[in-house]
């Protein structure tokens, strides 16, 4: 697995609700990183499950 890590913006339903929003994961895929993200932000700010977050910017590798 490797690490990633995510600096910007987060939408909810297509609604910027956040300009600037760092978080960072491990996932076996940038694409499995952006959705282990957008489930973070949910969790860590008390979000339904069903919340369309999503997560615009890039996700980059920083680590193995």
């Amino acid at each position: 697995m490797k690490t990633y890590q995510y600096n910007g913006p987060v939408m909810l339903f297509d609604r910027c609700i956040t300009n600037k929003w760092t978080g960072e994961t491990r996932a076996v895929s940038g694409e499995k990183a952006k959705s282990n993200l957008a489930f973070r932000y949910k969790a860590d700010h008390n979000m339904a499950r069903t919340a369309k977050i999503t997560l615009p910017g890039t996700v980059r590798k920083v680590g193995g």
